[in-house]
């Protein structure tokens, strides 16, 4: 088993007993934690020296359609109509196998070179065995954690508001994937770092026997499934669907839902009882949506947000912006509801927001005991940022620094499962495949707007 002794400037461990550490050392045996702590005297086959670094867990970017990387920023002045128009109903449905594959791989590597260490990649966008095969594949070739969620796609372009409302989730292509790549060799080709999700359609877009029978396939499976929910409850196909699979016993910590944000706080109150997480994609709901997000309302009912990207083709695919802006959106609404109500303001934590980032998503993951932290027995998932970069040197604090001030360009070294992944401020993926993969994305997206006829709009 390989010993990997780090030796830190500042250790950021997220846990609350071991707490923040200046000039301590980690040391990694194989793709777990072995000890954290100050001179732990252990020798080691490699040495990192990081004494100018702070070595944290890496994030956890909880929710991405991970595969539209190749369109990025074509709809950044798009609202959420525009994006069903333009992209969900016309763009992705001309998809195949291989596009899937470029898109998948060139937006995982750039979550891991940004500090992603474990991606939730939602593709909604799945019509064929191999085209999930493939979206698979990219997962494993780019080398981070992941959750590759099973979402099945539009078969053919759909008109303005006329997307179908029975969505039955393909169980036979479920099980044919669970066999090629979820098991036996399969499964050995990524060291069983990619797993499986089902991305479901739920009560507020698809009918009530597709709702109940898509969440009753992901239990009979035993995965966890996740259901986008983007609609005020007046205006959902099953306006009351939630509630009713609540009360059958059917929602639990199994089930994720993602944005939330036209919700009022007593539906997020009750699903957060029923064992949901919920998940928050604050600049892509402040982008499209006139009610920010509803990361304050899950904090109120005292659940444990997490947070992700969503749609690169609008917002930025960085989730340093994203637990910026999550942070400054939940401090400017708490500051904007306590003077409603008479009160001081109350400042939230930069440490919280932090969590929201990694200890968070590792929860809704069901992998709390596994990710999310630095901890002996934990694996070995971490990010290290250059304190000496221009913009976070001097480093006061090292919790302030890397949330307040770090961007994605301060991190050097990406460590997963015990594998350096970037080292040097540069990924360890080969650059002659990178630069020939990169052709071939770029022609991908092209055709793609071409045969949807699409131009993006003047800036």
């Amino acid at each position: 088993m390989t010993r990997t002794l780090i030796r830190c400037g500042w250790v950021i461990t997220m846990d609350e007993a071991l707490g923040d550490l200046a000039g301590a050392e980690i040391l990694v045996e194989g793709d777990r934690i072995a000890a954290v702590g100050h001179r732990l005297g252990a020798g080691a086959e490699t040495v990192i020296d990081a004494s100018d670094m702070i070595v944290m867990p890496g994030l956890v970017n909880m929710h991405l359609h991970t595969f539209q990387a190749g369109l990025r920023a074509i709809g950044s002045q798009w609202l959420a109509p525009d994006y069903f128009r333009h992209f969900y109903g016309d763009i992705a449905t001309r998809f195949g196998p291989e596009d899937n594959y470029l898109g998948t791989l060139f937006g995982a590597l750039n979550q891991l070179d940004s500090g992603v260490t474990t991606l939730f990649d939602y593709c909604h966008n799945i019509r064929s065995l191999e085209q999930a095969e493939r979206s698979v594949d990219a997962l494993a070739d780019a080398g981070l954690r992941a959750v590759f969620v099973h979402g099945d796609g539009l078969r053919e372009p759909a008109a303005p508001g006329r997307l179908p409302e029975r969505r039955l989730h393909p169980r036979e292509r479920v099980a044919a994937l669970v066999d090629s790549r979820f098991s036996g060799a399969g499964k050995a080709a990524h060291g069983g770092r990619v797993t499986l999700a089902l991305g479901i359609a739920g009560p507020h877009w698809a009918d009530w026997e597709a709702s109940l029978a898509n969440v009753r396939l992901a239990r009979d499976l035993g995965l966890l499934a996740s259901s986008h929910v983007t609609k005020a409850r007046r205006d959902a196909v099953v306006p009351d669907g939630y509630d009713r699979l609540a009360a059958m016993g059917l929602l639990g910590p199994d089930h994720n839902l993602v944005h939330c944000n036209l919700l009022d706080e007593e539906e997020i109150g009750r699903l957060l009882d029923a064992g949901c997480s919920i998940t928050s994609t604050n600049m892509n709901e402040l982008h499209d949506y006139p009610h920010g997000s509803a990361l304050t309302k899950v904090r109120a009912r005292g659940g444990m947000p997490s947070i992700g990207i969503d749609v690169e083709p609008m917002v930025s695919g960085d989730m340093w912006r994203e637990m910026q802006m999550a942070l400054l959106f939940a401090r400017n609404r708490g500051i904007r509801e306590r003077a409603a109500a008479g009160l001081g303001p109350a400042m939230i934590r930069s440490r919280e927001a932090l969590a929201w980032a990694t200890v968070g998503g590792a929860q809704a993951l069901g992998m709390a005991d596994t990710i999310g932290r630095l901890k002996p027995g934990f694996k070995a998932d971490l990010i290290m940022l250059r304190s000496g970069d221009l913009n976070l040197f001097p480093v006061h604090d090292p919790v302030y620094a890397a949330v307040e001030q770090a961007h994605a360009g301060n991190v050097d070294t990406v460590m997963v499962d015990g594998i350096l992944r970037k080292q040097a401020g540069r990924l360890l993926f080969p650059t002659d495949r990178r630069q020939a993969l990169g052709e071939a994305l770029a022609a991908s997206a092209a055709r793609l707007m071409a045969e949807a006829g699409y131009r993006p709009a003047p800036a």
